[in-house]
């Protein structure tokens, strides 16, 4: 046979056996990979062949019924996502398990995606049987252990994204043929609430077709779960695939697409899974002093108290309108500025400062939301045309001489809050350049009753400036990114701080036992936001926390108490197998690393600034988890072989996403005002159940069912019994004394079944009004609303509770199912007062 017949025959054979090979299983000698927890090893003398032109391979996934194609020589085997919620606390955990099924040695990449602001807890890599571990070290240290034995053919690392709030975890292995490699990344992260839920963020990047692709959601909440959503954000391509399970406190979201629905179109290589899974949720309140959960000598303070009256505000708005913001930037701002003037209530005062290298003002003054003013601040706004350069300085100034003026002038509401709002794209190029001379000049400037936020578009502008400039002044600072979703950005931004309900929180936690407090006083508290407080306790000195939260309400001082234990959560979380019983351990751990490091950006003193780097390290070292001080050091068990992660540069913002900057105050006593030592001269008791288990005072007496009530006189030392036979739903008038103005009304309900014949009847609703003061009291079997003029204040029976005004009206709400309430006058004799139960029937 000639050269050339042997040549065409050894074609042919190549060509028919390259047929053959077509139709193999494309992970080429693992015939199935029935368990997620393990991989089969190929046999090294049973290589597979691979066409070099990597043509396309279908196969039948045995498990699966489903043909899998493989347009490259890597197989992605799993990629699974597993993500647990525990009282706003999330845990994720991001696993991939791929294969080379080539006769090449070939790169593997795992690139994730997860939010800014969270803290990665570990990172591990199996590669060919070989387990690569991760290690938390400072900076310098890491770094000298890296260049001690680098891995050969490894990398990893991290970026910030210019995606929103996401950064990119990644790393790069090449892997010999037949192998195996497995990662898996851990991270956590706190979920704050905005615009009245919580939104928890999975990025899902798989690159390609998994066999095996799962997601799970696990949501525990004691408090217990309002609503669940899954919002669409893959554009209808898996409509019905995320599987909803929703209990009262528990939630599971199953999202696990088959290999025909990740496609992109039936007939395609791509995979349509690159994008977000949105879990969005809120949990019940009760109208209380929060939520106060303790746990292993942790606790944490969830509070975002609703039903309040919105506190009038005054606001600036200080608009960049140099050259750099012509085009769609400042298009963008002009609508959204449309719609938030729009939503401007009547009771807010507003101007609008706008700069470039000159500052002008709309109004030198504050002027009242009234429509005409809005429609006219509305066309000054279109009328302005971007050019010039940015003086930032003067521009704040100015806004914080407009502020200052109406305040020294007594044009301000004292009940009133006060925010300016800065927009702008850029460093400043005019008047005061140095950036740390404009921050201590609006230091300078600036009262202490005025909130400064900043609101940075795109990526020019020296962001940690304005997060410095906001921290520093009650405020927070945010990036806006610069494309046609502008104007939704500011407008979701501005909503968030639109309605302040409430000035000066402080919370309080008076027992020596309680430690180590994360920032507990907040300048504001904005509607459908929450304040989120944690500290340490010591278990065998403490059974039970309490805490005491002071504040303002539109025209009310409030005292809210509460008291709570570690048992009735510890037999909560045991019952649960996904639930995290260290989260409060994290969640303490996470707001105190991030406020540190704020105050370190804003430390006065190189001394200072390096005692809270000393602080930051250790936690970081305690508690596992990355910050921009420490980096990861991913090694063998040889030590032989490392990678470094180094985390991305400092970002200064405390807790990513929160919308509170607050300080930390020490705890100190209620404050005189909301404690006053009241001498009734009447006392009434709400009666018609059970004997109170408390002592009262020695002239009210126990009953057992009628009368309705008794009234004491002092005087003659006697107890009048009131027993009435109505029907439920009737109102009747009690009290009536027109020298004090005071009456009372009780409305009537019955019992849930007869006895003897008879329906014994109750007082359901109790209602004290005092026409001089203009207040009204309503007391139900539901909660406790306080009136005073267009103010109302409502609490639950929950926990204990001060409301009272300068008026010398209080109501009292004790942490046993009891009310008290008294009224002082120094003009009249009588100085009524009343103590009342809620009972069961």
């Amino acid at each position: 046979m000639s050269g050339k017949m042997q040549q065409l025959v050894h074609l042919l054979v190549w060509l028919f056996l390259l047929e053959a090979r077509a139709f193999e299983i494309p992970i080429n000698g693992y015939s199935e990979f029935a368990e997620y927890d393990d991989l089969v090893e190929l046999a090294p003398d049973k290589l597979p062949f691979v066409q070099e032109n990597r043509r396309h391979q279908r196969s039948l996934s045995e498990d699966s019924g489903e043909e899998m194609d493989s347009v490259d020589p890597v197989t992605l085997y799993s990629y699974k996502v597993q993500s647990t919620i525990t009282s706003r606390m999330a845990t994720t955990t991001i696993q991939s398990k791929l294969v080379n099924h080539s006769p090449l040695p070939q790169n593997v990449v795992f690139d994730v995606q997860i939010p800014k602001g969270a803290f990665i807890s570990n990172f591990t890599m199996t590669v060919n049987g070989m387990t690569f571990t991760s290690s938390i070290k400072e900076k310098t240290v890491g770094r000298a252990l890296y260049s001690q034995a680098r891995a050969k053919g490894k990398t990893a690392g991290w970026v910030r994204s210019r995606t929103l709030d996401m950064e990119n975890f990644n790393t790069e292995v090449n892997i010999p043929p037949g192998a195996k490699v497995q990662f898996e990344l851990h991270y956590q992260e706190v979920k704050w609430r905005k615009l009245g839920s919580y939104e928890h963020k999975i990025h899902l990047q798989p690159g390609k077709l998994a066999k095996h692709l799962e997601v799970n959601v696990w949501i525990i909440e004691p408090q217990g779960m309002r609503f669940l959503h899954v919002p669409d954000t893959f554009e209808g391509h898996f409509q019905g695939v995320p599987v909803i399970s929703k209990g009262q406190q528990k939630a599971h979201v199953s999202f696990k697409p088959t290999v025909a629905q990740q496609r992109k179109c039936p007939n395609c290589t791509e995979t349509a899974v690159d994008g977000e899974l949105v879990v969005v949720y809120d949990v019940n309140r009760e109208e209380k002093a929060g939520e106060l959960e303790v746990f292993n000598g942790y606790f944490v303070h969830f509070f975002a108290p609703e039903n309040l009256d919105p506190i009038p505000k005054n606001i600036l708005f200080v608009i960049d309108v140099s050259g750099s913001m012509w085009g769609i930037k400042m298009k963008q701002t002009v609508e959204a500025m449309k719609t938030i003037l729009d939503d401007l209530r009547t009771e807010d005062q507003f101007s609008v400062v706008d700069f470039n290298h000159n500052v002008r003002s709309w109004r030198n003054d504050l002027v009242s939301a009234t429509k005409t003013q809005i429609a006219d601040a509305k066309r000054y706004i279109e009328k302005i045309q971007p050019s010039g350069g940015t003086n930032i300085n003067e521009a704040l100034l100015r806004a914080i001489f407009i502020l200052n003026e109406a305040s020294n002038m007594g044009l301000l509401n004292p009940d009133s809050v006060s925010l300016i709002i800065l927009v702008s794209d850029g460093d400043p190029t005019v008047g005061e350049l140095k950036l740390s001379k404009i921050q201590k000049n609006v230091k300078q400037n600036i009262q202490d009753n005025i909130s400064l936020f900043s609101l940075g578009i795109g990526f020019d502008v020296d962001y940690d400036f304005l997060k410095r400039l906001s921290n520093e002044n009650r405020g927070i600072a945010q990036r806006i990114y610069g494309n046609r979703d502008t104007s939704s950005q500011l407008k979701k931004f501005y909503n968030q701080v639109s309605t302040p309900l409430l000035r000066n929180v402080q919370f309080n936690y008076p027992q020596a036992s309680v430690t180590d407090v994360t920032q507990n006083s907040f300048h504001n508290y904005f509607g459908g936001s929450e304040i989120v407080v944690a500290g340490k306790f010591d278990p065998s000195k403490l059974s039970e926390v309490q805490s005491v939260i002071t504040a303002t309400s539109a025209n009310t001082e409030l005292v809210l108490e509460t008291l709570s234990q570690m048992d009735d959560l510890e037999e909560f979380l045991s019952k649960d197998k996904h639930a995290d019983p260290e989260f409060t351990k994290k969640l303490w751990a996470y707001l105190t690393v991030n406020q540190l490091l704020t105050e370190r950006s804003l430390a006065p003193t190189a001394a200072s600034k390096r005692k809270i780097t000393k602080a930051i390290l250790q936690m970081s070292l305690d508690h596992h988890i990355v910050t921009p001080l420490t980096a990861m050091v991913i090694e063998n068990d040889a030590g032989d072989e490392r990678m470094l992660a180094d985390s991305p540069p400092q970002d200064h913002s405390c807790c990513s996403g929160a919308l509170y900057y607050g300080t930390k105050v020490a705890s100190g006593p209620i404050p005189s005002w909301a404690n006053p030592s009241p001498t009734p001269a009447t006392a009434m008791l709400a009666v018609g159940a059970k004997p109170l288990e408390s002592t009262p005072p020695p002239h009210v007496i126990r009953v057992e069912n009628d009368p309705h009530f008794i009234i004491y006189l002092p005087k003659s030392k006697k107890n009048i019994c009131f027993n009435i036979d109505s029907e439920p739903g009737k109102i009747l008038s009690l009290v009536s004394d027109p020298e004090s103005g005071l009456s009372v009304n009780g409305q009537l309900i019955g019992a849930k079944k007869t006895e003897n014949g008879k329906l014994s009847t109750y007082f359901g609703k109790l209602g004290f009004y005092f026409q001089k003061e203009d207040m009204k009291i309503e007391i139900s079997t539901e909660a406790i609303t306080l009136s005073s003029g267009s103010s109302t204040s409502r609490l639950s029976w929950s926990d204990t509770a001060r409301l009272g005004n300068e008026r010398q009206v209080l109501v009292r709400l004790d942490s046993h199912p009891e009310v008290t309430w008294f009224r002082k006058s120094v003009t009249s004799r009588l100085n009524p007062s009343g103590i009342l139960r809620r009972v069961r029937t």
